[in-house]
């Protein structure tokens, strides 16, 4: 183990259960601070030794601990105390989340690569006269969905999926890294999903 997870280990588990437990009675109270005293005491050790392990994508890392606590903080009323740490619980739900985003993750760079994800937004060819429409009708779907988003994400899908360019000459153009690009279309394409029509 490194020497930053070692340190983040012993922060996590040198807080007295009986401190701990006054924390999480007074955010169960809505003391904002206590939160604040919670993240403090273990988002590291559940960046490094929880998330990162498992999303070694630092921008997705980072955008997971945040969700967790979230999560955390819409659902303190359902912690049952025990005889050990909160940073169980808080470890759970980081994994779940972790575990999730890195599905969608995979879902999303395949359907970047996906020929067929390309065919909807760039139909090959001329359609048959019977598909006309319906190709029309889909293409104009996805420029109102496209035109409800972020400039940047729906340049990001733009660029890969109706331009069809490699990840890397996104990259290029978008002037940044290709690791970056990947974490940008992953972000666009969830955004995406939720303005497209059924």
């Amino acid at each position: 183990m490194n020497e930053g997870a070692k340190t983040s280990q012993e922060s996590a588990e040198n807080v007295p259960l009986h401190e701990e437990r006054n924390v999480v009675k007074r955010l169960k109270n809505g003391d904002r601070e206590a939160f604040a005293q919670l993240y403090g005491w273990y988002a590291d050790a559940l960046y490094r030794q929880v998330i990162l392990p498992r999303l070694p994508i630092p921008e997705l890392a980072e955008d997971c601990l945040r969700n967790t606590f979230k999560t955390a903080l819409e659902k303190i009323e359902s912690f049952r105390e025990h005889d050990r740490s909160i940073f169980f619980w808080l470890r759970r739900i980081a994994i779940n989340k972790a575990m999730d985003v890195h599905r969608d993750h995979k879902r999303t760079l395949k359907l970047a690569e996906s020929s067929k994800a390309q065919d909807v937004l760039q139909p090959q060819g001329f359609p048959r006269p019977d598909r006309r429409r319906e190709v029309d009708d889909t293409k104009k779907e996805v420029e109102q969905s496209l035109s409800k988003l972020n400039e940047r994400y729906a340049r990001a899908l733009r660029l890969r999926l109706i331009e069809d360019h490699s990840r890397q000459e996104c990259a290029q153009i978008l002037e940044i890294s290709v690791s970056t690009f990947d974490v940008l279309l992953h972000r666009a394409a969830k955004a995406f999903r939720k303005v497209y029509p059924p």
